[in-house]
């Protein structure tokens, strides 16, 4: 029985032009993506310089500010950034390791000032976008392992509702406390 591919004169040619251009197009995506994240990445802990100083400070710490509800926005994008970089194919560990920096800048972001000081000195939004940069092209990151994904997202979504409810109760008590 003969292969169908081999009776077709340019069949294999073509299919390989196909499998290049889908691989382009793959490679000019993750480029697009990178560069969103670097902008993400950038306006969230490097956007403005301190003046009088070569120190820089994003959105993170100054939307920090607002009680109660200004680190769960921060945190929704900071969980983009991980959802993006698990997308596009960083190990599983590196993932971790961002989740890791992820759930440290909003624990620890959210105990009133201190943690908005700590918000400006951390940046876990650029350390997260240069350990997915740096990881990407890891040759064990070739397939995206789509489980692990959703459990990232589905993780990332557990904690940003875990803050919420916490930021919700802490109001409450205070309430209940002034009253």
């Amino acid at each position: 029985m003969t292969d169908p591919a081999e009776t077709r004169p340019g069949a294999v040619e073509r299919a390989n032009e196909e499998s290049d251009t889908t691989s382009a197009a793959r490679v000019a995506e993750h480029a697009e993506t990178l560069q969103r994240l670097h902008r993400l990445g950038r306006l969230l802990d490097n956007s403005i310089r301190i003046p009088g100083t070569n120190y820089r400070i994003g959105l993170d710490p100054i939307v920090g500010l607002i009680p109660v509800v200004g680190d769960v926005p921060i945190t929704a994008v900071s969980a983009y950034i991980v959802a993006e970089a698990a997308y596009l194919g960083v190990p599983k560990v590196t993932v971790l390791r961002m989740l890791f920096n992820l759930v440290v800048d909003a624990l620890v972001g959210s105990i009133p000032v201190v943690g908005d000081l700590f918000d400006a000195v951390w940046k876990a939004n650029a350390r997260n976008v240069r350990l997915a940069e740096a990881r990407r092209g890891d040759p064990r990151a070739e397939e995206l392992d789509r489980r692990f994904f959703t459990l990232v997202v589905g993780g990332l979504f557990v904690l940003l509702l875990a803050l919420g409810t916490a930021s919700t109760l802490a109001v409450l008590w205070l309430v209940g406390r002034l009253v």
